[in-house]
């Protein structure tokens, strides 16, 4: 059995360094997310699913589960 989802993620904008920690969506992908040091908006790296798996400190819930997830 897998052990529950951690679901708060700090997210570190590769632009200006700003961290902010953000809950994680359980039924859905997030694509974007806006820094709110410098505006930049952030999207997944190539082969990721969303922005947490990319610039987070825990990657989403589906894939911390081994679930598939919204490639």
């Amino acid at each position: 059995m897998n052990s529950p989802a951690i679901l708060r993620s700090t997210l570190t904008c590769p632009q200006c360094g700003t961290e902010r920690e953000e809950t994680m969506p359980t039924d859905a992908c997030q694509f974007f997310y806006e820094c709110t040091g410098c505006h930049t908006l952030l999207r997944p790296k190539p082969g990721d699913c969303c922005v947490f798996c990319s610039f987070g400190s825990v990657k989403c819930p589906p894939v911390q589960q081994s679930s598939p997830c919204c490639r």
